[in-house]
C-alpha cells in the first residue's frame, strides 16, 4: 500500500506524531477541552437523554473496563463511550466548533474510554485528543461543511467526528498505520447518521447520535487491534465519505496537518441553549443593562440571523432551542442559567408570556453576506416610546474566533452545577487535576473523581 493516498497521509500522521510536537497552546486548549466535555457529560447523566442511556448500557453488563460518568458504574469502554458521548450531548451545553458541530461529545469521550480502559498517561489523552479533532473537523470541512452535507444528503456531521476519534483510540492502542487505516475503514459503519434527529422534540436522538459517534469510533479502534481488517483506504474510495465532497475539497483533509491544529477552532457555551441561540441573549441583555429597560418598556425585539439559524431557532417546539422562549426567559431574568434555561417555571411566568409574542426572528442580509454559517447576530429593541437599540455580537462568548476561554471562565461556568453533582472537594481536585493532565501517569486518576 502506498503512503500517497489521502488514508495513507493521515494515518502516517497519526502513527508519526507525539504529545512532545504540540505547541504549549494546544496542550492548554485541549485541557480546557477536556474539563469542558467531562463535566457537560457529569451533567448530562441527570437529564433525560443521559438517564436513559446509562441504564441502556448497565443492563448490558460486561467486563468493567471504563467509568460512566456521573455514575458508579464501569463497563466495557465501547459501552462507556456510548454512554458518556450521548451525556455529553444530552443538553446544549457542551463545546462546538467553527467548523460546526460537537467533536469533543465524540473525540473526548470516546478516546475517554479506550484510554482509561488501557490505563493510558495524561500526555497520552492529551494528544489523542488533539488529533481527533485534526481529523474529525478537516473531514468536515473536506465534504463542503456541516450545512450543505445537511442539506444535500440529509447527514448529520457530528457522525464523521467518529472517523477521527477512531483514528485517536487507534494511536492510545500503538498501532501501526495499517491498523489506523482498518480503524478508519471500521467507523465508516456508523458514519451515515440521518439529520432527522434536527427535527425531534425533546434533544434525545440528537445527544445519541454523539454517543452513536463515540461508540462507533471506539468500536473500531479496538475491532482494529484485535486485527479485524477494512478498506485500505476509506478516504480515497468514491464510496467513502468523501464521495459526498465537492469538487476539489478532499485535500482539506491533509492541509496544515502538524501546524494548524483544529482544537484552537473550539468554541465553549456559556448558555444552556441551542448555540445560534447564544449571540442573540448576548446582544439583548447588554442593551437591557445598558438601557436600563425593563419588560413593560420593550415594544418589540427583532432577532437578525442567517436564513438558516432562524429556521433551525425559531418558533421551536423545544424550549431550550427556542430563540424566542429563550430570550423572553433571558430579559425578564437578566441572565440565562442552566436552570432558567430548563425551568418550566421561568417560562410560565407573566412576564415572559407577555413580552414572548413581541419577540421576532428575520433572515438578515447583511449577516447572511457577511458570515453564512456564522453564529452572529443583530438584535433591536424597539421601545413603547419610540426609541430604538441595536446590538451585533458577532461571535459569542467562548467563540474561538472571540479568543476562546481560560481557566477561570470555565471554574465560573460549573462553579454553580458540578459541586453538587461530585460534591466540592471532588471538583476541586477535578479542576486541579485537569490543569495539570500532563503530569498524570494514569487516567484513571481523573474518572474516579467523576464517578457518583
Amino acid at each position: 500500500m502506498t503512503a500517497k493516498t489521502l488514508t495513507g497521509v493521515l494515518a502516517d500522521y497519526v502513527a508519526g506524531s507525539s504529545f512532545e510536537q504540540l505547541p504549549v497552546d494546544v496542550v492548554d486548549r485541549t485541557k480546557l477541552i477536556i474539563f469542558d466535555e467531562l463535566a457537560c457529560a457529569v451533567l448530562g447523566r441527570k437529564l433525560i437523554a443521559g438517564d436513559l442511556i446509562g441504564k441502556f448500557v448497565a443492563a448490558m453488563g460486561g467486563v468493567p473496563e471504563a467509568t460512566v460518568l456521573g455514575s458508579n458504574l464501569r463497563l466495557p469502554a465501547a459501552l462507556a463511550a456510548l454512554a458518556n458521548g450521548t451525556a455529553g450531548h444530552a443538553d446544549e451545553f457542551d463545546g462546538a466548533h467553527i467548523t460546526d458541530g460537537h467533536p469533543g461529545a465524540v473525540v473526548v469521550h470516546a478516546t475517554l474510554a479506550v484510554g482509561e480502559a488501557r490505563r493510558v498517561t495524561g500526555r497520552d489523552f492529551i494528544h489523542a485528543i488533539s488529533l481527533g479533532y485534526d481529523i474529525g473537523t478537516r473531514l468536515v470541512a473536506s465534504v463542503g461543511g456541516a450545512f450543505p452535507l445537511r442539506r444535500t444528503h440529509h447527514i448529520h456531521s457530528d457522525h464523521l467526528h467518529g472517523f477521527g476519534a477512531a483514528m485517536a483510540c487507534a494511536k492510545l492502542l500503538r498501532l501501526a498505520p495499517d491498523g489506523i487505516r482498518y480503524a478508519a475503514a471500521l467507523a465508516a459503519g456508523h458514519a451515515g447518521g440521518l439529520a432527522v434527529v434536527f427535527e425531534e422534540r425533546r434533544h434525545m436522538s440528537k445527544a445519541l447520535s454523539t454517543g452513536q459517534a463515540a461508540f462507533g469510533g471506539a468500536t473500531a479502534a479496538l475491532l482494529a487491534a484485535s486485527g479485524f481488517e477494512g478498506h485500505d483506504n476509506v478516504f480515497d474510495s468514491r464510496h467513502g465519505p468523501l464521495g459526498w465532497a465537492p469538487g476539489e475539497a478532499p485535500v482539506k483533509l491533509v492541509e496544515g496537518l502538524g501546524s494548524d491544529f483544529a482544537v484552537r477552532g473550539a468554541n465553549f457555551k456559556f448558555y444552556s441553549a441551542g448555540y445560534p441561540i447564544h449571540a442573540p441573549v448576548e446582544a439583548a441583555l447588554k442593551i437591557v443593562a445598558r438601557e436600563k429597560l425593563t419588560v413593560e418598556d420593550i415594544a418589540s425585539v427583532t432577532v437578525g440571523l442567517t436564513a438558516h439559524t432562524r429556521d433551525t431557532v425559531s418558533n421551536r417546539e423545544m424550549p431550550s432551542i427556542c430563540v424566542e422562549d429563550m430570550l423572553a426567559v433571558a430579559i425578564v431574568h437578566g441572565r440565562l442559567g442552566f436552570e432558567e434555561a430548563h425551568s418550566a417555571a421561568a417560562l410560565a411566568r407573566a412576564e415572559v408570556r407577555r413580552l414572548r409574542p413581541r419577540i421576532h426572528a428575520v433572515a438578515d442580509p447583511e449577516l447572511e453576506r457577511t458570515q453564512p454559517h456564522g453564529r452572529g447576530a443583530r438584535v433591536r429593541i424597539t421601545t413603547v416610546s419610540g426609541e430604538h437599540f441595536e446590538e451585533q455580537v458577532d461571535h459569542p462568548r467562548g467563540h474561538a474566533l472571540r479568543g476562546g476561554v481560560d481557566w477561570h471562565s470555565l471554574r465560573d461556568k460549573w462553579q454553580e452545577l458540578l459541586p453538587d453533582l461530585v460534591g466540592k472537594s471532588n471538583f476541586e481536585a477535578f479542576l486541579e487535576l485537569c490543569q495539570g493532565l500532563d503530569s498524570v501517569e494514569d487516567l484513571a486518576e481523573l474518572t474516579q473523581l467523576l464517578r457518583t
